[in-house]
């Protein structure tokens, strides 16, 4: 067992697995408005230290996600780190990595609240739930939220819509051009809802195989490596992050950047070139933030689908605000996100009403 000290973040515990014999990490960024909240990965890694930096980065991430969208919750990840030589691991070896990912959170007495992210389903949390409380996102037939793609595509959506208003005068989405860039559980459902709305849909992924959903919506199919630059209103990047840097914004053709991936920004001075290529960029921690609102909910106690419904659709109200403060102070959209995510740490450090 070996802790991990760093200047930013609370605590990081690395742990070899009794019963599975591999590494996992939680990392808890901060839980300064409360527990801290964030997804287990089981993801292949070259070595240790990328494992590390991930959970850094993305329990990091988590607590400006919480911040922003108001909840009274902080930001954690949890990490299970597979050699790039090892199999997707199935049957009594997967349950042994995940029940010694759990022995990992039990360990945090609380201050660390996991759920699931890439490589982990709602069954791999459930059996985390045989060993650790401290879950949540289970199903809706084992008491909990269910599946948080549709409420973060819902949160997409709202955001999608605030965003066009502010560059095109309306958030009416019909007739509308978006290019959503992957298909997985979250863009489908976006893709979906665009459609619905009459939008003109062009999409991608790497899976050539979810040409069938372009077919089944009417919609353009392109190839992943130039979808950034088609020529649409919209991008929707709902994939890999880092994809927005300076070498890929200059040939962007788009009026507005909204989706659902985590960490866009190559770095953080892309938000800069961004705004001078006049794009509308909607920070992804505001934006992808549903999935996390919902759970919440869940953690208010007996779940309800109308509570849920009425918080994520209030994504809208928080674009508003972080838009309003970079027509008035004339920041980015990403500082003035930071900006209301660091007020409301700092008030709750001194105690001040969220």
């Amino acid at each position: 067992m070996e802790y991990v000290a760093s200047l930013d973040h609370e605590e990081i515990l690395i742990r070899r697995g009794t019963r599975s014999g591999v590494h996992t990490i939680v990392a808890v960024h901060s839980t300064v408005r409360g527990p801290s909240l964030g997804g287990c990965r089981m993801w292949y890694y070259g070595d240790a230290r990328a494992a590390i930096r991930d959970a850094m980065r993305l329990s990091e991430g988590m607590t400006f996600k919480s911040a922003v969208a108001g909840l009274p919750l902080g930001g954690g990840k949890g990490v299970i780190m597979l050699p790039n030589d090892q199999r997707r691991p199935e049957g009594e070896r997967r349950r042994d990595i995940l029940m010694d990912f759990a022995d990992n959170v039990n360990r945090m007495e609380g201050r660390y609240l996991t759920a699931e992210d890439v490589g982990i389903s709602d069954d791999d949390v459930a059996v985390m739930s045989e060993v650790t409380h401290h879950v949540s996102g289970l199903s809706r037939e084992r008491g909990g939220s269910g599946d948080p793609s549709p409420w973060t595509a819902l949160g997409v959506d709202q955001a999608i819509r605030v965003s066009c208003e502010r560059a095109f005068g309306t958030p009416d989405l019909d007739g509308r051009s978006i290019c959503v860039i992957g298909l997985g559980h979250v863009g489908a459902h976006l893709a979906r809802s665009l459609a619905d709305a009459g939008a003109q849909l062009v999409v991608t992924d790497v899976d050539n195989g979810k040409k069938a959903l372009a077919d089944e919506l009417g919609a353009r199919w392109t190839e992943p490596g130039s979808a950034l630059f088609e020529d649409v209103d919209v991008v929707a990047p709902c994939a890999l992050g880092g994809q927005l840097d300076h070498r890929s914004v200059p040939q962007m053709r788009c009026k507005v950047i909204a989706g659902a991936a985590n960490n866009q920004l190559a770095d953080t001075s892309v938000d800069g070139l961004l705004a001078e290529r006049g794009i509308l960029w909607a920070p992804d921690f505001v934006v992808n933030a549903g999935g996390i609102i919902n759970i919440s909910v869940e953690l208010d106690g007996e779940y309800s689908e109308t509570r849920a419904d009425e918080r994520v659709r209030a994504i809208a109200d928080t674009m508003r605000r972080v838009y309003d403060d970079v027509d008035e102070s004339g920041r980015t959209p990403l500082t003035a996100a930071m900006e209301l995510a660091r007020r409301r740490l700092a008030e709750a450090r001194a105690g001040a009403p969220a």
